[in-house]
């Protein structure tokens, strides 16, 4: 059997607001219940499916294994969960939570977790007898454990947690299991999830081998046929191999007629082949990074910074979003946990007046709620936050790439890249979670001088970005006597109100023990996570090429980094002394680099 394409008739993106809605069809005509169309309009807001919607929620229903690619806020979840439950509501006999779970949704991230489960409390409202639940890193264990002893019909869950229980948990009931879903793939495997996922597909007798030449049963009872579907909006090796190993025959979703074709000339190849053959051809064909999917409404632009006056510039940037429009929702991304509690600590409190430097005067810089979420919070203070941000009108979030994924924050009008991603497909996902579902939507990406190559990068892949104007922003704040300063301002490190502001914030630092102790964190943090950029970014964003003494103002530190470093040295001293004189540890949290807690 060749790989199926069904986009055709299928609206092209990219033709105004409504450009991700399959106009010409109904959730009825897909052949879904009417209970649950109405669900998927009332309580979800999808009057017509979107493309991926249309796409694949027919592949689904017809049993079939998928792959799906599709840009981030297209309804990819609704895509997979609806026809779930149709079928599921369908049987002959009602299921019940005796029967254990039926559907297995894994997803990256404990705010994704909470969000699918939201989203199919939804579309289960009518339809009760079908139990929703979730297990997770820091939740209770023995209370998810009682759950699985009670039975939840569809589960969605982190990898790790998932493999605690499945080897621990004795009462978690799953020989009735017939979908497994790997949500935002790629993410689940870029935290080091790989060698959890195949251990899982082992133990769920769901693993392909290269010596399968027939459809996948699950080994513990025959009698009920598996259906995996993989969903991604980036393609890499690594999700290939995933594939590879847990789809049978795909149908592949949201790609290009030349990719289609391509895998749809290797897949009838393997009916010809031996089964090693089968194996090699199979991944040869399998798509690889290509072009980037996102939001063609989405406006897209980059601003280049030096190093030493980052920090005003993004305080700058912030204050004229929300000035020029107050009730919207912003997202700024950093690349470490003690950036973002750094930056938290000092958008909270900084106080600032370019009239007057009596200290009466002033007032919050920024007038906006502030947010913060990273992997190394607690779990109810991540959940609080997560919860907040999404439904205030009008917010700030700074975030790691914890929120990079699949999250779905409502309204959020702008992304702010203030650090550069990680990995080169994470830009597709941080920008992705802004113009969701045909809303407006704009990125902003600051780049160094020294960094100005990774546009030629993101060109390679379909993303083309243009220059912000924020020489244009800057010259819109009023600085005390200077007036006339705006048409001698040709530099942006010697704008005066971004000097004027440098020195408030170093000014503040100084001030506050505790917002310094934050920033010195954060340098050290943000250095060695410089240095970790992998793959094709590590040519252009190399450590050696920054002045150390411009990163540390970066941070408003007059310090050299030396010195910083140095501090550190003498804490670290002084520890050890400690715990040799009375031979006790001295507990202290470290701030993580990069996001690998689900």
């Amino acid at each position: 059997m060749g790989v199926k394409k069904l986009s055709q008739g299928v609206k092209n993106e990219g033709n105004g607001s409504n450009d991700n809605v399959f106009a010409s069809c109904s959730f009825s005509s897909l052949g879904l219940d009417s209970n649950l169309c109405e669900q998927l309009h009332e309580r979800l807001g999808f009057e017509v499916p979107t493309l991926v919607q249309a796409q694949a929620i027919p592949v689904i229903l017809s049993g079939r294994h998928a792959l799906v690619n599709a840009a981030t806020g297209t309804g990819k979840t609704a895509a997979y969960l609806a026809p779930i439950v149709h079928l599921l509501q369908g049987y002959e006999n009602r299921i019940q939570r005796s029967d254990g779970t039926f559907a297995l949704v894994l997803v990256p991230t404990r705010e994704l977790c909470l969000q699918v489960y939201e989203i199919l409390q939804k579309l289960l409202h009518r339809f009760h007898w079908i139990v929703p639940g979730y297990i997770m890193g820091g939740e209770n264990r023995s209370k998810e454990k009682a759950r699985l002893r009670k039975g939840i019909s569809i589960l969605i869950a982190t990898p790790g947690r998932l493999l605690d229980h499945l080897k621990n948990t004795t009462s978690f009931l799953h020989l009735n299991l017939r979908w497994i879903i790997f949500d935002e793939a790629d993410r689940i495997l870029e935290l080091g999830f790989g060698k959890d996922i195949e251990e899982i597909l082992d133990l769920l007798g769901s693993r392909k081998t290269m010596h399968d030449d027939q459809k996948n049963t699950v080994t513990r009872n025959s009698k009920i046929e598996r259906q995996n579907l993989l969903l991604s909006a980036t393609l890499n090796e690594k999700v290939n191999h995933l594939a590879k190993i847990s789809l049978d025959n795909p149908v592949m979703v949201g790609l290009d007629d030349k990719k289609i074709a391509q895998i749809s000339t290797a897949v009838s190849n393997d009916h010809s082949e031996s089964d090693g053959d089968n194996e090699d051809q199979y991944s040869s064909k399998m798509p690889t990074v290509g072009d980037y999917k996102v939001p063609v409404q989405l406006i897209q632009r980059y601003m280049k910074v030096p190093c030493g006056s980052r920090l005003p510039v993004l305080l700058s940037i912030i204050k004229h979003l929300f000035e020029r429009e107050p009730s919207q929702k912003v997202v700024v991304f950093f690349s470490t946990c003690d950036a973002v509690d750094f930056h938290y600590s000092l958008l909270s409190e900084f106080q600032f007046s370019s009239y007057s430097q009596a200290e009466g005067t002033r007032q919050k810089f920024l007038g906006c709620k502030i947010f913060r979420l990273h992997g190394n919070m607690v779990q109810e203070d991540r959940r609080t936050s997560f919860q907040t941000f999404k439904t205030e009108k009008s917010a700030l979030l700074l975030s790691s790439d914890v929120s990079a994924r699949g999250l779905d924050f409502p309204k959020v009008r702008c992304i702010i890249q203030y650090d550069s991603p990680g990995e080169a497909t994470e830009y597709v996902h941080r920008v992705g979670r802004t113009a969701r579902l045909g809303e407006k939507g704009e990125s902003l990406l600051f780049l160094q001088p020294v960094e100005i190559d990774y546009l030629q990068d993101l060109e390679k892949h379909g993303v083309s970005l243009t220059e912000y104007p924020i020489l244009k922003v800057l010259d819109s704040f009023p600085l005390y006597g200077q007036k006339n300063y705006t048409k001698k301002s040709v530099f942006l490190d010697s704008h005066p109100w971004v000097l004027c502001l440098q020195k408030a914030l170093e000014a503040f630092i100084m001030s506050k023990a505790e917002v310094d102790k934050l920033a010195k964190k954060a340098f050290c943090s943000w250095v060695r996570a410089y240095t970790a950029h992998r793959g094709e970014l590590k040519r252009i964003f190399m450590i050696k090429k920054l002045h150390l003494g411009h990163v540390a103002k970066s941070f408003a530190l007059k310090q050299q980094p030396s010195l910083v470093g140095q501090s550190f040295q003498k804490q670290a001293k002084k520890r050890k002394r400690f715990e040799r004189k009375t031979g006790v540890s001295k507990k202290r949290k470290v701030g993580s680099v990069t996001e690998r807690r689900p």
